[in-house]
Order: C-alpha cells, then sequence, then structure tokens
C-alpha cells in the first residue's frame, strides 16, 4: 500500500534532504514540503474537506517549523486530524523532548541529520497506526474525524464598537440553526458576556491555562451550559489573572474547543494580547467590528496593519463589520474597505440602539425581540459567514419575502434573511453598544 506523506520542513536544505531520503522510500508518495504551520493546517483542512481518505498517512514536522512552535503544531494536528501520524524531526533526542513530543501527540522523533534507516522505520509505523486508526473510524464510531470545528472571533477597532454583542448574536445564530456552539471570552481583563447574559460562574480560561493536556472532562468542567444551548469559556471575574492565559495555552484551549464543537465564536475584545492574537491566527474567519467615525476607522486600519506585520493575519484575510451605519453617515462601506484593505461584509448593522437597551440592561440580550433590525442584521451576517445551516425553501409560492424568511430557527423566529426596518424605528439612534 502507498504511504503519502506530507513534510512541513522550512528550512530549505533540510527540505531538500528529506525530500531526497523520502523519495527512496519503498511505496511512498511524498507530497511537495509546505514551509510554515499556517500551510500545513490549511493544506490538511482542505484535504479533510474533500474526504477523510484524502489526508495523508504521514507528516513530517521540522523542530525549526514557523511561526506556530512545532510542538504545539503537532498538538493541533493531532486534535484536528486524529487519523494523521506525526512525526518530529529534531536534532535534539533528549529523553525530556522525547516525552514532551509523545505528550503533544506525535508518532515518533527523527533525529537530524536524518538517516534513511531511521526515516523509514519511523514513517512506517506512523503509517501503520494511521491505517489502524481509520480502520477503526471507518467502523462506524462515534468519533469526531473532520477538519473541527469553525472558529470565529470578533475583534473591537476600539472599545464600545459593538464587538460582544456581535459575537454573543452570532453564536446564538449559529446554535439556533443546528450547530453545537461554543462562545468565548477572551477579552480577558474587560469581558462582558457573562453580564450580557446573565451569568454566574466559577471556572474561567484560567483555569485551563496551566493544564498542559486538556481533556474533554476537564473542558466540560470548564465550560459553563447556557439555557440557550451555548457553551459557554468566560473571562477570569478577576481581570489580573487575565495574564495567566498565554499564547500557548490560548492555542491548546482553541484546538480543544474545535475539536469538541462544530462552531466556535471567540471574542477578543478591542485591546490585543499574546493570546488572542494566537486565537486570531488560528481562526477560520477573522471579523472587525467598526463604526463608521474617524476615530474607529482608524483603529481598524491600526489593528489589521498590526496583524500584517506580526504575521497573525493578512488584510484580505479579515472581514469588516459596519456597525450604526445610517443613510447619512459620511464614511460608508466602500471607503472604510479602501482605507482598510479588508473584505466589508455586505451585512451592515443599523444604528437602532433603542432595540437593544432593555435586554442590555436586564442581561438577557439572548431574549432580544427577534423583529428587532440590529438582531436581524446580525443573524443575516451569521448566514453570510457560513456558520448557520441552510433552511429548507419556503412551500407558499409566488413570495419572495416567504422564501426569503423561511428559515424558522428553533426555539427562535429571528430571520437571517435581510434587516427588515420596524415602523416608526428611527434610523438616527445609537447602535449596537
Amino acid at each position: 500500500m502507498t504511504t503519502r506523506i506530507l513534510p512541513a520542513v522550512g528550512d530549505p536544505d533540510a527540505a531538500r534532504a528529506v525530500t531526497t531520503l523520502l523519495s527512496q522510500l519503498p511505496d511512498a508518495e511524498p507530497a511537495n514540503p509546505v514551509t510554515d504551520s499556517t500551510q500545513l493546517i490549511d493544506t490538511l483542512a482542505r484535504l479533510a474537506g474533500e474526504a477523510i481518505d484524502e489526508l495523508p498517512e504521514v507528516v513530517l514536522v521540522h523542530e525549526r517549523i514557523g511561526p506556530v512552535p512545532a510542538l504545539e503544531l503537532i498538538r493541533e494536528v493531532s486534535l484536528r486530524f486524529p487519523s494523521v501520524g506525526v512525526v518530529m524531526i529534531t536534532a535534539d533526542a533528549s529523553p525530556g523532548l522525547f516525552a514532551d513530543a509523545m505528550d503533544s501527540g506525535a508518532r515518533g522523533l527523527v533525529t537530524l541529520p536524518v538517516g534513511y534507516e531511521e526515516l523509514a522505520n519511523r514513517v512506517q509505523a506512523a503509517a501503520q497506526w494511521s491505517i489502524g486508526v481509520r480502520r477503526h473510524l471507518s467502523s462506524g464510531n462515534d468519533v469526531f474525524t473532520g477538519p473541527g470545528g469553525t472558529v470565529v472571533t470578533v475583534t473591537g477597532a476600539k472599545g464600545g464598537v459593538g464587538a460582544t454583542v456581535t459575537a454573543i448574536q452570532l453564536a446564538l445564530a449559529a446554535q439556533a440553526s443546528g450547530h453545537t456552539v461554543a462562545l468565548v471570552d477572551m477579552d480577558l481583563q474587560t469581558g462582558d458576556i457573562a453580564s450580557f447574559l446573565d451569568v454566574q460562574f466559577r471556572r474561567s480560561l484560567a483555569d485551563l491555562a496551566q493544564i498542559a493536556d486538556i481533556s474533554p472532562r476537564v473542558l466540560a468542567d470548564a465550560v459553563f451550559s447556557h439555557s440557550t444551548g451555548l457553551a459557554l469559556l468566560l473571562a477570569p471575574g478577576e481581570g489580573e489573572r487575565g495574564e495567566e492565559v498565554s499564547d500557548r495555552s490560548a492555542r491548546q484551549i482553541v484546538s480543544a474547543l474545535r475539536s469538541r464543537y462544530e462552531i466556535v465564536v471567540i471574542d477578543c475584545g478591542g485591546q490585543m494580547n499574546g493570546a488572542n492574537a494566537a486565537a486570531i491566527e488560528m481562526a477560520d474567519v477573522a471579523l472587525l467590528v467598526t463604526t463608521p467615525d474617524v476615530v474607529a476607522v482608524r483603529g481598524a486600519k491600526r489593528i489589521v496593519r498590526m496583524w500584517e506585520r506580526l504575521q497573525i493575519r493578512k488584510a484580505e484575510e479579515t472581514v469588516t463589520l459596519v456597525n450604526r451605519l445610517t443613510r447619512n453617515t459620511e464614511i460608508q462601506p466602500p471607503l472604510i474597505q479602501k482605507i482598510t484593505g479588508t473584505r466589508v461584509a455586505s451585512a451592515a448593522i443599523p444604528a437602532n440602539f433603542k432595540e437593544l437597551q432593555a435586554s442590555i440592561d436586564s442581561g438577557r440580550l439572548h431574549e432580544l425581540d427577534a423583529r428587532s433590525t440590529v438582531k436581524q442584521a446580525l443573524w443575516a451576517l451569521a448566514g453570510e459567514l457560513g456558520i448557520v445551516r441552510p433552511s429548507a425553501p419556503a412551500k407558499r409560492k409566488g413570495s419572495a419575502l416567504a422564501r426569503r424568511n423561511s428559515g424558522a430557527f428553533k426555539n427562535d423566529r429571528g430571520s437571517i434573511g435581510r434587516p427588515r426596518h420596524r415602523r416608526g424605528g428611527s434610523a438616527d439612534a445609537e447602535g449596537t453598544r
């Protein structure tokens, strides 16, 4: 049987040496090397999206791969693609590194300089393990085998532009359409999701930060099950504990959530730190929320440029949401798109804070009236981002409005169709907070 091998090697000389040896292995089908962690994850996700059987049996990870450190990358690959055997290539063959690699999910180590016999033995062992896992999974056991859930991060161009309300409503829309959804508050010092949803909690992100291996049971203990069906993982009640959540622990937490939930929505707030930067880098969709005023748009541009400088996210891979938009606003979405270099979502949120105020003040944002134009616009955004299941077409013939609004979500009558304006509603009132 042919063994498909995908090398992840950033160093050109090491890549040539590994590729040459792989081409000499019997029944081996080596792919062209990928040069960084992002390319590796994207390649595996694309192959898994086509079919699980399209994934390579073996992935080789070089110790100097970047920007994600090798051990963290191995852990993410093992969590998201459990049927792939990962082998680490390293110059350090110490027992300590071997133990760390095994804990991260590697199936073996190959020491530098790479030798033919050692490489052949490790690849063969990892391939046999991979084949055994796939045989087990194909027997019909209920084991998650896909490329992982979709991660959506929501970041504010500055404080107060509506990132938290947006994150909550996106999560509610995805959950109401039938997905399993986790909502994460990674605004570590000033997170307000618990206040918006009237939640009293004991566990937080900080409780997971020091855990090396986040098992399903440990994750379940830290998650708060909300009455809406959302799984909430909240920011610590004491803001200073936010420093306990490092970029490494954030990667582990996001990977664990991604392997357990179909949709993971993360509120990153309006300030950047290592933890939410790691989440944004890992995200499938990075949403940047701004209001159509000079200060907020400048903040959005500043964040986009910072993400590019730090190689967190490219501008063209970012979606900008315009909140509190009115017809008379001087700065319109096309101008914001030109200034930031991002793609602006077609769903803009109307300025109508009066609809939200009662729900926000009572901590019952999940009970926002389905007729709210703000809610309808945010649920339309969820549909645009692809995090809701498509609804069945309307049976009533001849009614375009019925066809458009036929997707009645369970537990809620909110539509994900185009926003409707309430009769007599004020278009100039303040928008989402």
